[in-house]
């Protein structure tokens, strides 16, 4: 069973850094494509940054490009997420995801993940 654990959020005013992880219980983690989602109250859930397998290839949103940057330790089966520069509009609840292991892309909408973790809250405080 798959296992996707986020750690790492918490209350930090703006301004400030925070560097979230996922760790996957699976064995195979270098064969996923992962990704980072985020959620704020009312809003849908929206994507924030994606890795490929390696690691060679990330992406971004708009919204975070240059402040946040994903990366990925294949042998501790762990993604990771730096945030920098935070501001009150990131506060939310941010899951790691992992896309299926036919998928060698990073994708930018929640569907086109299989397996998620159960979140991990971010309050950023003006």
């Amino acid at each position: 069973q798959v296992q996707l654990v986020e750690s790492g959020g918490g209350l930090v005013q703006a301004g400030g850094s925070l560097r979230l992880s996922c760790a996957d219980s699976g064995r195979t983690f270098s064969m996923y494509v992962m990704g980072w989602f985020r959620q704020a109250p009312g809003n849908e859930r929206e994507f924030v940054a994606g890795i490929s397998r390696s690691g060679g290839s990330t992406a971004y949103a708009d919204s975070v490009k240059g402040r946040f940057t994903i990366s990925r330790d294949n042998a501790k089966n762990t993604v990771y997420l730096y945030m920098n520069s935070l501001k009150p509009e990131d506060t939310a609840v941010y899951y790691c995801a992992r896309r299926p292991w036919t998928s060698t892309v990073v994708g930018r909408t929640a569907g086109e993940y299989e397996y998620w973790g159960q979140g991990t809250q971010v309050t950023v405080s003006s």
